[in-house]
């Protein structure tokens, strides 16, 4: 058991090093796809790890936290509000777990808080409107009018009898 011990606690700190990075990098942009995926994909592979040599306490969070990074994914973006700092505990709950199993060799306690608190569904939202727009999105009372149709014929006009006058100097040119 022991070297399956070392194994979980080096590969865990390779994935908590991983999830670290990804959440530095959600705070500059909540709807990195990438650092999403990141977080999602290290959270599953710490439940299975834990799982697998019967620390059900860090599986137990690493499960919650996998499930609301898979609601964050389908919405494509972190949501406003605290689910940023929610996901830094959650990460430094694991790093404490892990800690843990590091100093005892032992399953640590469990944290029902943690897993309750990674559990609260989002809010109940329409997913586009959950997601902060853009800063490069202009508000939409700053979209340019559309042009009407009197104008577009008239462009339409113009580029016509450009194409139509190349047309004709390349004819000239070849005959």
């Amino acid at each position: 058991m022991a070297k399956y011990r070392v194994l979980f606690l080096e590969e865990a700190a390779e994935h908590l090093a991983d999830m670290g990075k990804a959440l530095l990098d959600l705070e500059k942009d909540t709807a990195s796809a990438e650092s999403i995926d990141v977080i999602f994909r290290m959270a599953h592979s710490i439940k299975s790890m834990a799982a697998s040599v019967g620390y059900d306490p860090v599986m137990e969070v690493s499960h919650a936290l996998e499930d609301r990074m898979e609601t964050i994914r389908s919405a494509g973006c972190v949501p406003p509000g605290d689910s940023l700092s929610l996901l830094f505990r959650g990460l430094e709950g694991l790093e404490q777990m892990v800690a843990i199993v590091s100093e005892t060799g032992e399953a640590p306690p469990e944290r029902p808080d943690l897993v309750s608190e990674l559990s609260v569904p989002i809010e109940a939202t329409p997913v586009t409107s959950m997601c902060v727009e853009s800063e490069s999105t202009p508000p939409p009372e700053s979209l340019p009018e559309p042009p009407d149709a009197a104008e577009l014929d008239v462009e339409l006009a113009a580029v016509m009898a450009a194409l139509e006058a190349e047309a004709g100097a390349k004819k000239k040119l070849l005959n």
